[in-house]
């Protein structure tokens, strides 16, 4: 059904179509036609070290034989855990050439939250690197000999730079110690352990490349208001429109340099960055994590032209006392989500550089972006509009009926970038769809306006939720591994404001009888931040002799919300 006119059109690029016709091929094609179109075109820079196009293929589809050899097929999925790094990117597409899927891990989980992304994809191979292969392999030893992993794939960061070249750049001390620490590789418990260049030294022959646009890709997880994260699965046709559209959106060429410092775990760096500028043959200059003098350092060096990121990296970077050393000049695009750029900070950023912040807003399920502003015609703290082929509402969340401008709603939306539903979870898949005007729209949980103009603004969550620096952290999985605390009876997690992060985690403790004035709050806290994702960890823990209920029993954790908002 095609797109109707609506008011933000008025504001459309005059340059491009409103809808996308979705290419027939599958991201495997994106990479082996840049490797054919421009063989010997920098694909990726990392810490001095330039991967060409003809070499990222060719390792791609060496790892990709391997697979193929071990036993992976069609549909299978493969657990992908690791920072950016070359390696990230080689053993995506290899995953897509051996025809399987890719699952993408944040790599600050730990081994009890892994234990999940083994079994609830059913993965049998894993790729890792070696400063997170021993979590890995812990997560696998606790598991039942029938959902073991078979197979674990280990790199270490310099089998992708040399550290001693002087294209390198200033290292942060932090990074060399990281980066450059020889890992002793563990066993895996009823598997084996294959280090990567073994892997790649091959001449195995290559499967047939069988996959097509409806046939699943990549299945990141995404976690929400109850239980356990739920994978998204995403075909070759919802990755391959918001590539393409971004590519076009962000009037990207072969000659884009983009800096790619959002992990490319998260749908961001792995849709709107690395497949963004896979597509259209352009540079990828990858940085294991942030770092702000390392960040001016490539932009300056590389002549790095686009950078997606989120704000609080923005305002890091303009803060550093070296930022004057910096050049900047060669950026033609900026942008990002996750948290709204402050106004003044936008503004620094126009006077300087004649740069306008471009925010956009997307969610796991919409493979990146819903809404994006135009590069022209730009709001700040705003969402921006619904991206190419894209159509977005603000409706009642109980009614369904649609709101006027101005009037606060839940943000729906259609468009072949929405995902084809959860995991394994028939159920949560039919509570995320609606039926409106006649057509199928994904629930988004975000609370909004649209103003006259037709942007759209985001004004709360209708799902409980806390951003504490554009990373996503849902309580329920928080309390859920809390609750693994011997010491803990019952927790509710809330957000904290924060003056850098914004948001942070706060979770409001009742101890067990038996363990009152044995564990303290430092106790709990040391707990989470060995038990989970250094981001979900609480960062404030308080203990209370009982939690507020509703009269059906249920914790009240907007109450507890609200006094926290109060101070």
């Amino acid at each position: 059904m095609p797109l109707p006119d609506r008011p933000h059109h008025r504001f459309w690029p005059s340059r491009l179509p409103h809808e996308l016709t979705v290419p027939v091929t599958s991201l495997w094609d994106n990479l082996e036609t840049s490797a054919r179109r421009y063989p010997d075109k920098a694909a990726l820079v990392f810490l001095g070290r330039v991967l060409s196009y003809a070499q990222l293929r060719r390792q791609a589809e060496r790892l990709a034989a391997r697979l193929h050899a071990l036993g992976v097929r069609k549909g299978d999925r493969v657990m992908l855990d690791m920072q950016n790094c070359p390696q990230l990117v080689i053993a995506h597409f290899a995953i897509l050439r051996a025809n399987a899927v890719v699952v993408p891990v944040n790599p600050m989980n730990r081994a009890e939250e892994l234990k999940h992304y083994i079994t609830d994809p059913d993965a049998r191979v894993a790729i890792t690197t070696a400063d997170l292969a021993a979590d890995v392999a812990q997560a696998n030893h606790d598991l039942p000999p029938e959902v073991r992993l078979r197979h674990l794939f280990v790199t270490h960061f310099t089998d992708a730079f040399d550290p001693a070249s002087p294209d390198a750049g200033p290292m942060p001390a932090a990074w060399r110690d990281w980066l450059l620490t020889r890992h002793a590789l563990p066993s895996l418990l009823d598997g084996s352990v294959i280090p990567w260049n073994a892997a790649l030294d091959n001449d195995l022959p290559l499967p047939e490349h069988t996959v097509g646009i409806h046939d699943l890709a990549v299945l990141p997880y995404t976690s929400g208001t109850t239980g356990m994260p739920k994978g998204c699965m995403h075909p070759h046709r919802s990755l391959m429109h918001n590539a393409v559209a971004a590519n076009a959106w962000g009037n990207a060429t072969c000659e884009t340099v983009s800096l790619l410092v959002v992990p490319m775990f998260h749908i961001t760096g792995m849709v709107s960055v690395m497949h963004t500028t896979i597509f259209g043959g352009g540079t990828l200059v990858v940085m294991p994590r942030w770092d702000r003098d390392m960040a001016g350092w490539l932009i300056t060096r590389w002549q790095v032209t686009s950078w997606t990121n989120i704000p609080t990296m923005v305002i890091d970077l303009l803060a550093s006392p070296n930022f004057a050393q910096y050049d900047l000049s060669s950026l033609q695009h900026i942008g990002g989500g996750g948290a709204a750029m402050p106004q003044a900070v936008a503004q620094r950023l126009l006077d300087l550089y004649g740069l306008r912040y471009v925010e956009g807003y997307g969610l796991t399920e919409t493979a990146a972006p819903s809404h994006c502003n135009p590069q022209d015609a730009p709001k700040q703290q705003c969402l921006g509009i619904p991206f190419m082929s894209c159509d977005a509402r603000v409706v009642d969340p109980e009614t369904l009926e649609e709101m006027p401008p101005g009037e606060q709603g839940e943000i729906v939306m259609r468009g072949p970038m929405v995902f084809d539903g959860y995991w394994k979870r028939p159920d949560a898949t039919a509570a995320t769809f609606v039926e409106f005007a006649g057509q199928r729209y994904f629930r988004s949980g975000d609370l909004g306006y649209v103003d006259e103009d037709g942007y759209f603004f985001l004004t709360d969550r209708l799902k409980r939720m806390i951003n504490a620096s554009g990373f996503k952290v849902w309580p329920a999985e928080v309390e859920a591994l809390m609750f693994r605390h011997p010491a803990i009876q019952e927790a509710c997690v809330i957000p904290a404001k924060d003056s850098y992060r914004g948001e942070t985690v706060k979770a409001v403790v009742v101890l067990r009888p038996s363990h009152k004035g044995q564990v303290s709050e430092q106790d709990i806290l040391d707990w989470c931040r060995a038990n989970m994702a250094v981001y979900k960890a609480p960062r404030i823990v308080q203990f209370t002799d009982a939690l507020p209920r509703s009269g059906s029993g249920k914790v009240m954790w907007r109450a507890l919300q609200e006094l926290e908002a109060k101070g």
